[in-house]
C-alpha cells in the first residue's frame, strides 16, 4: 500500500461523494479519490499552439490511452514520459504534459493502470489501492513505458532523447525506468518510494537498481514526508554514491518543509515555493543532461 498517499489524501470519513467529480477522456476531471479541488492554487496551462489531447498507443494487441503534448507543427523533440500518481491522468497530470509541450518537449502521459480497473472511478484510496495498484506488475509498466518511445518515434520525436518524470507512485517508476531503458538521458522523481517488501509483481525497488542507471536521475522530497523516511532518501545517497557513472551524477534534493506531493497544486499538500523551486530544477536538470 502506498501510505504516503493514504496519509495525505484520507479525511476523517474515509470517502466522498463521486458526485462531486466528473472524469471524461483521458487528461480531464480529478479522480474520485482526490480531495476537492481549491481552484485558487490549480495551474492551468494553454494548449494554443500545442497538439495536445487523448491518443492510443498499441502495446501488442492492446490499445493504450494516453494524454500527448507537443509543440504543433515540430519534429524531433526530446521525449518526456510523465508518469502519474495512483489516481491516473486526470487534468493535473494533462496539465503538466502540457507545460512540458510549452519548454519544447514531445510528452506522454500514458494510463498505466488501465488494464486493471479505471483509477478515476473509485471514491475509496483504501479501495483503489488493493483492487487497482497492488495489481499493477512493474514489468507491464516497462513495457508500457518501452511501447510509448517507440509510438514517439513513430510521430516524429527523438525517442533517443527520453527524459522520465513521475508523482509518487510515478517517482518510484521513474527511478525503475531510468535503469531499464537505454534511451533515457535523465529522470525526475518527484517523492517516490524508495525502498520496500517485494512481491512477485513489484520485485526490485529503487533502492534496488540505483547502482546502475542509464542516465542521471534527480529526486525530489519532502522533509515534512511521512511516508518516505528520511533515512531511506540517506540509503539512497550512499547507493547512488557507489554506482556507476550516472548514479554518481544523480543528486538528491530534500524540501525540509515540504509534505508528500508539494507539488500537486489541487491538493491541501500543495506548497507553492517548493513547486516552483522543483519545477526550475526538473527543466534545468533534463537540460544539461542532453534534453535541452
Amino acid at each position: 500500500m502506498l501510505k504516503e498517499e493514504f496519509d495525505t489524501l484520507v479525511p476523517a470519513s474515509g470517502d466522498f461523494n463521486r458526485r462531486e467529480f466528473v472524469r471524461g477522456a483521458v487528461g480531464t476531471g480529478f479522480a474520485a479519490a482526490v480531495l476537492p479541488v481549491a481552484a485558487q492554487t490549480v495551474v492551468k496551462t494553454s494548449a494554443d499552439g500545442l497538439l495536445a489531447g487523448e491518443v492510443m498507443i498499441p502495446v501488442g494487441n492492446f490499445q493504450m490511452p494516453a494524454y500527448r503534448a507537443a509543440p504543433a507543427g515540430r519534429s524531433g523533440l526530446p521525449v518526456v514520459l510523465v508518469v502519474s500518481e495512483i489516481f491516473g491522468v486526470h487534468e493535473h497530470i494533462a496539465d503538466v504534459a502540457r507545460r512540458f509541450a510549452r519548454a519544447g518537449y514531445f510528452a506522454i502521459a500514458p494510463e498505466l493502470f488501465v488494464r486493471q480497473g479505471d483509477a478515476g472511478a473509485y471514491g475509496e484510496i483504501a479501495k483503489l489501492l488493493a483492487e487497482v495498484i497492488a495489481k499493477v506488475p512493474d514489468a507491464q509498466v516497462m513495457g508500457d513505458l518501452d511501447a510509448s518511445l517507440a509510438w514517439a518515434k513513430g510521430q516524429g520525436a527523438d525517442a533517443g532523447r527520453a527524459g522520465v518524470t513521475g508523482f509518487c507512485w510515478g517517482g518510484r517508476i521513474t527511478w525503475l525506468y531510468a535503469a531499464h531503458h537505454p534511451a533515457v538521458k535523465a529522470g525526475v522523481a518527484w517523492y517516490g518510494r524508495l525502498l520496500g517488501a517485494t512481491s512477485v509483481l513489484n520485485p526490485k525497488h529503487p533502492l534496488d537498481v540505483a547502482g546502475a542507471l542509464n542516465g542521471p536521475v534527480l529526486g525530489l522530497y519532502g522533509g515534512q514526508d511521512t511516508g518516505i523516511p528520511l533515512d531511506g532518501v540517506e540509503k539512497m545517497k550512499s547507493a547512488l554514491a557507489a554506482g556507476n557513472a550516472a548514479a554518481r551524477k544523480s543528486e538528491i534534493v530534500v524540501y525540509p518543509d515540504a509534505p508528500h506531493a508539494f507539488h500537486a497544486d489541487y491538493r491541501p499538500s500543495f506548497r507553492k515555493e517548493a513547486a516552483e523551486d522543483g519545477w526550475r530544477r526538473c527543466l534545468a536538470w533534463f537540460k544539461a543532461n542532453g534534453l535541452g
